[in-house]
């Protein structure tokens, strides 16, 4: 799961005295939001295509006040991607070493199709969302609430923290889904979505409509 080991390099970096047509250019013919721009190897920044299509004619290094300086290391978790790609609005992010040199790049596809391994995506269950204080957040007894069950947790993560409550989504199997909503009402939960209907039929249909609640985190 380390960034490392999913560098491309095939998308090329550019200098600072290459035009902003060109670059405009590739990144359009790549499909990528960004490009990047180097000098001596180290990484300087990047600018969104759609800025450098709004941008006069000149060179890259005339934009240098509007790099935006947004990379991920090497020894990064693919997790730590995710918050980049949301926060910049961007398809494609730079990777470089501790020492700032850069190194290529990751996309979101690359992303997409290393947790559509995971049971979090790829198993076929439902999604139930529960609501508790702070306080009473427990995921010991989350967990014995779905295995008591005779359930399987594939997936969780808090979706939501207010000054009152916590939200938590859970990725499930489909065993015995009513009586899972029933025990977590009757330990004090409050059961904000279910995605799945009393016949316990499978409703689950697309796992990247999951990944996005995932990446609006």
């Amino acid at each position: 799961m380390f960034i490392k080991d999913y560098i491309s390099k095939d998308y090329p970096a550019f200098s600072r005295k290459d035009s902003i047509e060109e670059a405009s250019e590739v990144a359009k013919d790549f499909g990528y939001s960004h490009v990047f721009i180097v000098s001596k190897g180290v990484f300087l920044g990047g600018l969104s295509q759609s800025f450098l299509e709004d941008s006069p004619e000149g060179k890259l290094d005339s934009l240098n006040i509007h790099y935006e300086r947004f990379a991920i290391i090497e020894d990064s978790s693919i997790l730590d991607s995710i918050k980049l790609f949301h926060t910049f609005n961007a398809n494609v992010i730079p990777v470089i070493s501790k020492e700032e040199k850069y190194l290529g790049y990751i996309s979101c596809d690359d992303i997409f199709n290393e947790f559509s391994k995971y049971p979090l995506f790829s198993e076929n269950g439902a999604i139930l969302t529960i609501q508790t204080t702070g306080l009473h957040y427990s995921m010991t007894e989350i967990t014995q609430i779905v295995e008591s069950n005779n359930a399987k947790i594939y997936g969780t993560f808090i979706s939501a923290i207010k000054e009152d409550s916590i939200e938590i989504t859970l990725k499930i199997s489909n065993e015995n889904l009513s009586s899972i909503d029933e025990t977590f009402e009757r330990y004090g939960y409050t059961v904000v979505t279910k995605h799945y209907d009393d016949e316990k039929e499978e409703l689950l249909k697309d796992r990247f409509g999951f990944f996005q609640k995932f990446l609006e985190i």
